[in-house]
């Protein structure tokens, strides 16, 4: 069967997160350098692949000062583990235009399995002729599973983040070649 590879677009992708603060809001932020193929034979991708590589130094939440904190050891500690990653095991059709993708993701070095929510996009054509697919991506992580976490506590001693890390990435893949 023939494989086609699929480069990641980043000036029509972005990989944005959330998290609870004080409990009372969220804060946003994104991750501004990241990478990304896939390879896929079938017409519906459910044989695709997918490696998605975020550049932990890229994190930006409109705070310089905060995105310091975030890249130190308190958190990412990114001089250590500067990159994250997913690499997907399975890519299944649910129903319509709806996905989940199955894999690993390592973050700070430390693997866990994890399922995403898909909305696949479709694919079309772009004024250039390249063929581009895109896809609309959701899960969480728990910051403990990854040993993401600073020790701040409120006044009343609960927690100043929440645990769930909400992703959500929108991201456009172009077509490349194919393989065999």
């Amino acid at each position: 069967m023939e494989r086609a590879k699929w480069i990641l677009d980043l000036s029509h992708s972005d990989i944005q997160f959330k998290i609870r603060h004080l409990v009372i809001a969220n804060i946003s932020g994104y991750f501004r350098a990241f990478s990304g193929t896939m390879y896929a034979g079938k017409d519906d991708f459910t044989d695709a692949e997918f490696k998605l590589t975020v550049d932990v130094y890229s994190v930006d939440t409109n705070n310089v000062e905060r995105d310091e904190h975030l890249k130190s050891a308190d958190f990412f500690n990114a001089d250590y583990y500067p990159e994250m990653e997913f690499v997907s095991q399975s890519f299944n059709h649910i129903d319509g235009d709806r996905y989940d993708l199955t894999g690993n993701i390592t973050i700070k070095g430390i693997t866990r399995p994890i399922t995403f929510k898909v909305l696949f996009g479709g694919e079309a054509k772009d004024g250039f002729g390249n063929m581009r697919a895109g896809f609309d991506i959701t899960g969480e992580v728990n910051r403990n599973d990854f040993d993401i976490h600073s020790n701040d506590t409120t006044e009343a001693g609960g927690l100043v983040l929440g645990e769930e890390i909400k992703m959500h990435a929108n991201i456009q893949f172009v077509k490349e070649t194919d393989y065999n």
